[in-house]
């Protein structure tokens, strides 16, 4: 079967397909670019998302990252054990 016909009647689903980091994904048209809203790491003073800064990255979002890169997919946190305060640097970063 081909993608056409598989996905004729996707739309009515409020799901869209686009690419992401050069891969062809699926999400919820309501949802697209939501991620860092609703992504408890984004507000975690443990979490480093520059690449540069990965090894300073809490064990769970490098976990979660590579499987993310692995599976061309994007898993928001919104229960976390280890989450902390966050740095003063993000908190300006934020205001910005």
């Amino acid at each position: 079967m081909s993608d056409e016909k598989c996905f004729e009647n996707f739309e009515n689903l409020n799901i869209m397909r686009y690419e992401h980091h050069g891969e062809k994904v699926f999400v919820k048209e309501d949802q697209l670019g939501m991620h860092r809203e609703h992504c408890l790491c984004w507000e975690c003073g443990e979490f480093y998302p520059e690449p540069e800064d990965m090894d300073q990255n809490c064990p769970i979002a490098r976990v979660l990252f590579n499987l993310c890169v692995l599976l061309n997919i994007v898993t928001p946190v919104w229960e976390c054990p280890n989450w902390t305060p966050p740095r003063a640097n993000q908190l300006d970063e934020k205001e910005e």
